[in-house]
């Protein structure tokens, strides 16, 4: 039996296919290794696997995961793997070579992850051939659920917001400025608490259609502007996208990538799926 998963900051999504090619689907929590150690990524697996997965007779381990860039990050990764899934040989690889491969598969072109944090690359149909740091929600990540949150936030603590859509933020949240300094400087994950804030716009965007334009619009148009204007040659390019910000706001994503130039590909919410078919497609350990 083997499992492949697609690890972002807030959520991971797994696929079990076991000894019948049955595909089998869950979900956990996040692990990025920048803020998650491996202690705490063992914790929650044997919380959160299901109690039908029996993590002893996984043969491989196939985990793609959002901070997973370099060896050491990787290792805390690893390590957390090996001490769940005790019989697996264990792979860990970027989760952005996981969204290459679910847009793109074996062709060449650009793929870009718009979720909790951001990230883009250009891919050669087998890895990655250049990637432009994003260089994370303190200083970058423009286009991400994290930025956009950063800016309602504040736009919320300044009381620029709609007063309506103010008013049924606090009711949503109930959060003083004090509570959100407190998230954003004091506990952890504050990536993700700000992120969060974007599925809010989200579930509002047809009562303030000019505030979620102009919101998203300036985080969208920050990502090409900090990112992907700083390819070669990047209007030869499609612009294919992963993630739940991506995709929910992909008619205001659509309309900037046209300012810019740049064809509009595949934008999904999750390369899951995709990912899972890319392996059965292929009979040799693909991550490196």
């Amino acid at each position: 039996m083997i499992v492949i998963a697609d690890g972002g900051s807030t959520k991971t999504n797994w696929c079990l296919i076991n000894e019948a090619g049955r595909k089998i689907h869950f979900n956990t929590e996040g692990y990025n290794p920048y803020f998650s150690s491996t202690e705490y990524i063992v914790g929650s697996l044997k919380k959160s696997l299901p109690d039908h997965l029996e993590a002893d007779k996984l043969t491989e381990v196939y985990y793609y995961g959002a901070g997973c860039s370099t060896d050491s990050k990787r290792k805390i990764v690893e390590e957390a793997m090996a001490q769940v899934f005790v019989n697996a040989q264990i792979n860990i690889g970027h989760d952005l070579l996981a969204s290459c491969r679910a847009v793109l598969g074996d062709q060449p072109g650009f793929a870009a992850i718009l979720g909790t944090g951001t990230n883009s690359c250009l891919y050669d149909g087998k890895d990655i051939s250049l990637n432009i740091d994003s260089l994370g929600y303190f200083l970058g990540d423009e286009g991400s659920g994290c930025f956009i949150g950063k800016r309602i936030l504040s736009d919320y603590m300044k009381g620029y917001m709609p007063k309506g859509l103010r008013e049924s933020f606090y009711d949503n949240f109930a959060l003083t400025n004090e509570d959100i300094f407190d998230n954003i400087y004091n506990k952890p994950l504050p990536n993700r608490f700000c992120a969060g804030f974007s599925k809010f716009l989200y579930d509002y965007k047809d009562s303030y259609e000019d505030y979620t334009f102009s919101t998203v619009e300036y985080a969208f148009t920050a990502f090409f502007e900090n990112l992907v204007i700083h390819y070669p040659n990047y209007k030869d390019f499609s612009l294919n996208c992963v993630g739940s910000v991506g995709y929910s706001f992909r008619d205001i994503l659509s309309i900037v990538a046209d300012r810019y130039e740049m064809g509009v590909g595949k934008i999904i919410r999750s390369p899951i799926d995709d990912l899972v078919e890319y392996h059965m497609a292929h009979s040799k350990s693909l991550i490196k």
